[in-house]
């Protein structure tokens, strides 16, 4: 480590030959840091076929999220429901009846916790005690003010897919 005091690279200015070197390290860095970050025009090239011609096996991995096709039916219990990785963050589907599937986001409105998979019919909020109902997302119990805000799913051969 250096002991030489800083002196101004210019007398008068208060420019000290560190800060100008900085300076002119910073420019020179710039443009390749701001070429880095930029999204580039050309697409990514298509991973080569596996041999014998078929298709990649699908990725697997993960805790929460669905599989790319959606959620099968059957994995969502009748009168409970399950927690899921939606297009937005976590999903609470419900199936309250055989084969009526409901959907809302699973962030509680008090405070922005996820809340659990419905028990009895009701989906609690792990972090203050809210309750909401599994068949509407009706607030039930605050302290939340507020219902879970629905969202918009379809079933189609089986599967439940955000719409």
């Amino acid at each position: 480590m250096s002991t030489t005091p800083d002196v101004p690279a210019a007398p008068g200015t208060g420019l000290t030959r560190r800060r100008a070197l900085c300076g002119i390290v910073v420019a020179l860095a710039a443009p390749g840091v701001l070429a880095a970050c930029s999204s580039g025009a050309e697409a990514p090239a298509p991973s080569p076929a596996p041999a014998g011609g078929g298709q990649a096996p699908p990725a697997t991995g993960g805790t929460t999220a669905a599989p790319p096709a959606g959620t099968p039916v059957s994995a969502i219990p009748v009168g409970g429901g399950t927690v899921v990785e939606g297009p937005n963050g976590p999903v609470v589907l419900t199936q309250p009846q055989a084969g009526v599937i409901k959907a809302f986001d699973a962030t509680c409105p008090h405070q922005g916790t996820p809340v659990d998979a419905p028990e009895g019919g009701t989906i609690t909020c792990p972090n203050h005690g809210s309750q909401f109902d599994a068949t509407s997302g009706a607030l039930k119990k605050g302290p939340a003010q507020s219902g879970l805000t629905p969202v918009a799913t379809t079933v189609v051969g089986g599967q439940v897919q955000f719409a």
